[in-house]
């Protein structure tokens, strides 16, 4: 019997996915999020979504009901990993997603491979992710889309020394390269380059670094959840004051905790593609319906999860409902939709997700600091993947 449980490899799986698909009246999807830890709010967003795409599309699709089983990683790795086994193998799951970080959901590809079971990235944004298995598809970004946009806009705004500071993993080393070889290529500098902890950043050390390099601005990326401690520090060390400017993709000002971000963080300027202030009719409804359920704001981890469940169900409605994973890929590759970000789509040979960026000021509305859009860049696809 416990040889039996800890067969957990390839030939396990694959006989475990040998009986027909169609066979089952309820699809499954294992939502595997970090609903405590560091990026709990990552996980709060996108459970928050997928509840609410539920409540207004229902929890029946192509004749079969729709059951969401959500998982708590903490954003480990190791915890992901096992969590997707035991969803795959004992509830038979149709749907891996969520992977609020980037290990994590490399940590779930290799399964995803086996069981062929599509894996949905409804967080984490480094551009290589779908490349690690032919089941990944993508509905929240890569950082390289708001990272080579921001320096485009840096550039034509006269900046040309800056200080990157991103968390050191890998999203942040993707955010960093694309940023400074786009900032090198249109006759920038970048006079240091520095890294900070993932896990309890202390930012002030760095801080005092960057600084002393006395840049035009200061590029910076740290993940979802982490905004609101940066931005303290970096005003209680003065870069504000010294004319620094902050600069970055989008998640440093993130939509959930601006508000308690206070005015200092006024005039900071990100690229991404989302703003809970989008101007679209679809995105006030959305908001207006997000913050009536769970009374918070939603931010753009909780587009990824509300579209990553868009794709299943329109991927489902193609298949008539059946199940199997190669079938499912084939659907969600070129779909289209409008989300409450704009307009988007899954890239038919990569399943990356292609979308518009926008370049926002924080500005404070009607008492309430949020991201002001003041220039669009559409249906842009993910460079780490175009530049190859």
């Amino acid at each position: 019997m416990l040889r039996r449980d800890m067969m957990l490899g390839a030939a396990a799986l694959a006989a475990i996915f040998a009986s027909p698909a169609t066979a089952q009246d309820t699809v499954k999807i294992g939502l595997i999020v970090p609903m405590t830890g560091q990026q709990a709010s990552t996980g709060k967003q996108i459970d928050a979504a997928v509840k609410l795409y539920q409540q207004q599309h229902g929890t029946t699709v192509a004749g079969k009901k729709v059951e969401v089983i959500l998982k708590d990683d903490g954003a480990v790795p190791d915890n992901t990993k096992r969590i997707a086994q035991e969803l795959i193998v004992n509830d038979k799951v149709n749907f891996i997603a969520g992977f609020g970080v980037t290990p994590a959901a490399l940590a779930a590809a290799p399964l995803a491979t086996q069981a062929k079971v599509p894996l949905i990235v409804m967080a984490a944004g480094t551009s290589i992710i779908t490349e690690r298995s032919p089941y990944i598809a993508r509905t929240s970004f890569t950082l390289a889309q708001s990272s080579v946009i921001i320096a485009d806009w840096a550039l034509k705004n006269n900046i040309k020394k800056a200080v990157t500071m991103v968390s050191d993993y890998a999203p942040g080393a993707d955010a960093e390269k694309f940023f400074s070889d786009r900032i090198k290529a249109g006759g920038g500098e970048i006079v240091s380059a520095i890294r900070v902890p993932l896990a309890n950043p202390d930012f002030a050390p760095f801080l005092q670094r960057a600084a002393d390099a006395k840049p035009d601005a200061l590029f910076i990326f740290v993940p979802s959840g982490q905004g609101g401690t940066f931005v303290r520090q970096f005003t209680e060390r003065g870069l504000d004051k010294a004319g620094i400017k902050l600069i970055g993709p989008g998640d440093v000002t993130d939509d959930d905790l601006l508000p308690g971000m206070g005015d200092a963080v006024i005039g900071t300027v990100t690229a991404h593609m989302y703003s809970a202030s989008h101007p679209s009719k679809m995105n006030k409804d959305y908001v207006t319906a997000f913050e009536k359920a769970y009374n918070f704001r939603p931010n753009f981890m909780s587009v990824g999860g509300y579209d990553g469940m868009h794709l299943i169900y329109e991927a489902l409605k193609k298949t008539n409902g059946d199940t199997d994973g190669d079938k499912l890929i084939a659907a969600m590759k070129g779909m289209k939709w409008e989300s409450p970000r704009g307009p988007i789509s899954i890239d038919p040979d990569t399943r990356d997700i292609v979308q518009n960026i926008y370049i926002r000021k924080v500005e404070k509305v009607n008492g309430q600091l949020y991201n002001q859009e003041f220039a669009t860049f559409e249906a842009v696809k993910d460079p780490g993947k175009t530049a190859k």
